[in-house]
């Protein structure tokens, strides 16, 4: 899910693209460590994109409205139309798609698990927050791959649609009953709150993530950029969240 900010920043870190940001993906996967690295995060990006197709098929059974309805069916169905593109990929690559998204499966489930969302809004504001906060992390490591894996991630990171639905009907909503407010800011700080957990943990448990998160594959990244990266998550999160009406 794209904002004008995260898209900025991905288009600038095209332009100033050096050392394996420079490469092709047949250049830079002369790396077995960078290979098996990439495998990871297409996996990771491609079991996601099936579950916000399931989410967003299931959230649309709560819709007030058919209109509604059938907006949350096409966010649905642009979802899987991303799946397909990297599951694709995978097989181009060699990498069985199956195999590289089984690692995350149960951790992204476990996620979808505990913060399943008790009514209509609470969906919207998953979809809007939580999605988001996964889609500036693979645009921050985006920045730092070779050109034709970069590419494709920033294509099926592009909004589906659903920004500026949620904000228009969260808004109406906090608009009718301002007391809408302050549960839903409860709900997105605590998306927030396991979202970071859940991505750390499953970064600590794949060895090839891991180092290229602390320098060791892609270029730029240290920790003290790991902890700006997610200063600037934070930020965007922040700002989506004054675009509700909510405080973060």
């Amino acid at each position: 899910m794209e904002t004008p900010d995260t898209h900025t920043d991905a288009a600038a870190g095209d332009a100033a693209a050096t050392g394996i940001a420079a490469q092709s993906w047949e250049q830079a996967a002369a790396d077995p460590q960078y290979r098996a690295a990439v495998v990871d995060l297409l996996g990771a990006l491609a079991y996601g994109e099936l579950a916000a197709f399931e989410r967003l098929a299931e959230d649309a059974k709560l819709a007030p409205t058919l209109a509604d309805k059938a907006q949350l069916a096409a966010m649905a169905s642009a979802e899987f139309q991303h799946f397909e593109r990297l599951r694709q990929r995978l097989a181009e690559i060699d990498a069985d798609p199956t195999q590289a998204m089984e690692p995350f499966a149960a951790p992204l489930d476990e996620f979808h698990r505990l913060t399943a969302p008790s009514d209509w809004l609470e969906g919207l504001i998953k979809a809007y927050v939580g999605d988001s906060i996964a889609s500036d992390f693979y645009r921050e490591v985006a920045a730092r791959l070779d050109a034709d894996t970069r590419a494709l991630m920033l294509a099926v990171l592009d909004d589906t649609g659903h920004s500026g639905f949620a904000v228009e009907k969260v808004r109406a909503a906090i608009d009718a009953d301002a007391r809408v407010g302050g549960r839903l800011a409860l709900w997105a700080r605590r998306l927030m709150g396991e979202a970071l957990a859940q991505a750390q943990r499953v970064v600590a448990d794949r060895d090839a993530l891991s180092t290229m998160l602390v320098g060791g594959l892609a270029d730029g990244f240290d920790l003290a950029e790991v902890g700006r990266m997610f200063s600037r998550i934070t930020e965007a999160h922040t700002k989506r969240m004054a675009a509700l009406g909510l405080a973060a």
